[in-house]
């Protein structure tokens, strides 16, 4: 449940970020960045019948397109500030994303390390929304 959640709360994420930054330039890549949530969450669901390593598949290439969209984001927007959350969350996802995918052709592959991740991730994300908001604001 929580692989379908954790794509859902970062659409969500991404929605407040872009309210909250209207005034700092396109916003497409966040628009992407919604789309692939979406259609992960519905695609870990699917991926849920095949078992464990096609969870982890889905899951880890949702990591790496998400980290990579957050990092360009958040290197574009750092001289407005309070970036440095979505930066690092952005780092962590290309690489999590990746040992997620190397994971899934295990022995025993295990969603443990994924469930992990998605925790500080969530954080790091909802983070940088706020402070991005505040900056917004303050211009």
């Amino acid at each position: 449940m929580l692989f379908v959640l954790y794509p859902l709360f970062d659409v969500g994420a991404a929605i407040y970020d872009l309210r909250s930054s209207r005034t700092t330039g396109s916003p497409a890549l966040l628009y992407v960045n919604i789309a692939v949530s979406l259609i992960t969450a519905v695609g870990v669901g699917v991926a849920c019948a095949s078992g464990i390593p096609a969870v982890l598949r889905v899951w880890g290439a949702w990591a790496v397109v998400a980290g990579l969209v957050q990092l360009i984001v958040g290197v574009t927007r750092r001289k407005m500030g309070g970036q440095w959350p979505m930066i690092i969350s952005g780092g962590i996802s290309v690489l999590a994303g990746g040992s997620f995918i190397a994971g899934a052709s295990a022995d025993n592959p295990s969603l443990t390390n994924a469930a992990g991740y998605a925790i500080p991730g969530a954080i790091f994300f909802l983070i940088a929304a706020f402070r991005l908001g505040r900056s917004a604001k303050g211009n």
